[in-house]
């Protein structure tokens, strides 16, 4: 995003009460560097990363607004507003404002805006496909910018409605959402409607003032509910994982005993070495059939985590304590990131797709030792 279209759009956080600065009276919460990572570095990886993205043709879209990918600017915007809070930050850095500003502006468009991807270009679907992933990334990306002023704000409940107007209601995918599916995973795959439906329920869950329980909502949450429990049992692992998280924020829809069971599951799938690996968490095959990297990563390690800790399970177990260790001592010294690799091809570093896992891997191994503290 220019720096024109950047100062343009930039009253429109100010319009929506987001607010930039640190949260009154919040503690701009301790040390940088904490029991063996640095969230200065971190930050400032992901900050370097958020500002290419804003800048790749690829992610550029019409009205000076720019993709919500599921790999690298989704991430960081969950994980971003943490670590503004916890360093000695006294306001949003520049790429996270215009993150937010390329959302906000892209849900007071709605229609108005360009798919991300669409029929004429992309093949037949793809326009449904990429409004409907747009819509529950921007509401899950709105909804944690609320906890400053407490209350859900416009910007997050026009997101969510339009999320909810999207979902099928009847057939095999009641509860859940058309998904895009370029046969890429984890995110663009043929399991990757599970995942929208997952993100969803934690955007809803997320919400508040009580979001998840209004009248209106209630008969969405209630179906999608249903399609998350009936489709679960023949997700891969690393589904199961966003299962667990999202029970841990909407309210009945696992309960303890399914939760301790999935989070077995996962359990079940840890590596050696204290973390998990994307790659035994799925039947994937990569594209050019080349040899997989089956080693623990930052999103395979930092969503378990991230899952057991927000529904309260394998606290205290050696588990989720040697998952917590691994990723305190593999963030990259130089970098600021964490490893992450492809499940879909060799990719070399070179190519502008390299990063997109160390992307992800990096945001979420923060939330986990963010939420851990």
């Amino acid at each position: 995003m220019s720096v024109a279209t950047f100062l343009k759009t930039i009253g429109l956080i100010a319009a929506a009460g987001i607010v930039l600065a640190l949260p009154s009276g919040a503690v701009a919460g301790g040390p940088a560097k904490e029991a063996g990572w640095d969230k200065a570095l971190a930050a400032k990886y992901l900050d370097e990363r958020e500002v290419w993205w804003q800048q790749w043709p690829h992610a550029m879209k019409d009205h000076g607004t720019v993709c919500v990918s599921c790999h690298t600017q989704a991430p960081y915007a969950l994980v971003r507003g943490v670590l503004s809070n916890d360093l000695d930050e006294q306001k949003r850095s520049d790429p996270e404002q215009a993150m937010l500003a390329s959302i906000l502006k892209r849900v007071e468009l709605a229609d108005e805006a360009l798919p991300f991807y669409n029929d004429k270009d992309n093949g037949p679907g793809k326009t449904l496909e990429g409004r409907n992933a747009e819509a529950i990334l921007n509401a899950v990306i709105l909804v944690p910018y609320d906890a400053q002023n407490r209350h859900l704000s416009t910007p997050a409940r026009k997101a969510l409605d339009r999320m909810w107007a999207a979902q099928e209601q009847t057939g095999d995918r009641a509860g859940a959402w058309v998904w895009q599916n370029f046969h890429y995973a984890p995110w663009e795959g043929d399991t990757s409607e599970y995942y929208g439906a997952a993100m969803a329920a934690v955007a809803a869950g997320s919400a508040l003032d009580n979001y998840a329980s209004q009248p209106d909502v209630l008969a969405h949450v209630a179906l999608l509910k249903t399609y998350l429990k009936r489709k679960a049992a023949e997700q891969p692992v690393i589904n199961r994982a966003l299962l667990l998280w999202a029970s841990g924020r909407l309210p009945g829809l696992l309960n303890h005993k399914e939760q301790v069971a999935v989070a077995q599951d996962l359990l079940d799938a840890e590596q050696t070495d204290g973390g998990w690996s994307l790659e035994t968490m799925g039947t994937w095959k990569r594209r050019d059939d080349s040899k997989p990297v089956i080693r623990s990563d930052g999103y395979a390690t930092g969503l378990v985590v991230l899952a057991m800790e927000e529904a309260g399970v394998g606290k205290g177990g050696s588990g989720l304590k040697r998952g917590l260790a691994w990723l305190r001592t593999n963030q990259n010294p130089t970098t600021g990131a964490w490893p992450g690799w492809s499940v879909n091809k060799d990719r070399g570093p070179e190519n502008a797709a390299a990063k997109f896992m160390q992307d992800a891997g990096t945001a979420y191994a923060v939330l986990a030792l963010e939420r851990a503290r």
